[in-house]
């Protein structure tokens, strides 16, 4: 699985880079524009990276005229970032090849096939939630911590 994880990754972040961006920045851009202005620590909260890394990347994004950094009106320390008409029009340019090669990936499997594959990703999906949640309640002190490989056993 994680063979196959990037393998298609780096395939589809080629495809991007024909366009302009990889597929690291998209999702920043992506996120930007579909929740609209955040801060960096949100950011890098609702990507799970570093505060240090985003802060890197922004750097770049504005750089490149990607994403414009303003005065956030609450907290003057701060600042808010969005994206730019560049980032929007560049965003949607790499998103066609990557839904091309995905496409194309995809092809080789049956419509059954890929139903089958639906719902094993959607029961994989609910399993890694309950984990998560049960890491979450952990943390927080409420219950043991969930060891994955007994819950999977």
């Amino acid at each position: 699985m994680f063979k196959l994880y990037h393998q298609v990754s780096r395939l589809v972040n080629e495809c991007m880079m024909d366009e302009g961006v990889s597929l690291a920045r998209s999702k920043f851009l992506l996120l930007l524009e579909c929740q609209g202005p955040q801060r960096s620590t949100d950011i890098a909260c609702a990507l799970g990276f570093a505060p240090r890394t985003v802060t890197e990347a922004i750097d770049g994004l504005e750089r490149d005229k990607l994403v414009k950094r303003e005065p956030d009106p609450k907290d003057r320390r701060a600042k808010i970032v969005s994206i730019t008409d560049m980032g929007r029009t560049v965003i949607s340019a790499a998103q066609q090849p990557q839904h091309k090669m995905i496409e194309a990936i995809f092809a080789v499997l049956t419509e059954e096939q890929k139903q089958q594959l639906k719902e094993i990703i959607r029961c994989l999906s609910e399993k890694t939630d309950e984990l998560q949640r049960g890491r979450d309640q952990h943390e927080a002190g409420d219950t043991p911590p969930i060891r994955p490989l007994q819950a999977v056993g």
